[in-house]
């Protein structure tokens, strides 16, 4: 009887280790090959699943999206103020730095091999960045997407730090500082908002 192949589980599972490849060698350095040896799978099985380097790269940035998010936001859980959350999220972040460190480094190694033009293009990236925006603003219980941004890239700001060696940052003061100038921006911005749409 031939055996039964889950081919979504399998995907999964081949992405999940495909991460510390592309961490180990970086994207621009390693080919198709390598990644099959690396998988301990043939190059046939890995073509099947993923046309290209750049098809496999992209369903691991989708896939990396719907792990962070998940995490997150169980970390996440529990929080009843806005300062809360951030204390929590800088926690989050101090937890997995090693792995945010790895992702960020390989994204970079990623875009540095590619027309800026056409990453901008990419629906894939721009629905994974449309995911973490909408969980922004989620988390911020606003609808303000340029707020959204602001977040993410101060906290994409920290781990780049981090990334070029700077220990002075500490994930936990930064974000709890950030909650404070949140906490105190927001009800301003509510009232701007509303008087904006005649309120």
């Amino acid at each position: 009887m031939p055996k039964i192949v889950d081919h979504k589980q399998y995907r999964k599972e081949l992405l999940d280790k495909c991460f510390d490849l592309f961490a180990q060698k970086g994207y621009g350095s390693i080919t198709m090959r390598q990644i099959a040896e690396g998988l301990g799978v043939s190059t046939g099985t890995l073509y099947h699943y993923f046309p290209s380097k750049q098809a496999l790269f992209e369903q691991l940035a989708q896939e990396i999206c719907e792990q962070d998010l998940s995490s997150a936001l169980a970390e996440l859980e529990g929080a009843q103020t806005l300062q809360e959350s951030m204390e929590a999220l800088g926690r989050y972040l101090v937890k997995n730095e090693d792995y945010f460190i790895k992702w960020t480094y390989i994204w970079i190694d990623f875009c540095q091999h590619k027309d800026s033009k056409k990453m901008l293009e990419n629906s894939v990236f721009k629905h994974t960045n449309k995911r973490y925006q909408q969980a922004a603003c989620d988390f911020l219980g606003i609808q303000d997407t340029v707020l959204a941004s602001f977040v993410l890239s101060f906290v994409n700001g920290l781990i780049l730090e981090k990334l070029w060696g700077d220990e002075t940052i500490d994930f936990i003061e930064q974000c709890a500082l950030l909650g404070k100038m949140l906490t105190a921006y927001l009800p301003q911005y509510a009232a701007e908002s509303k008087s904006e749409i005649g309120f």
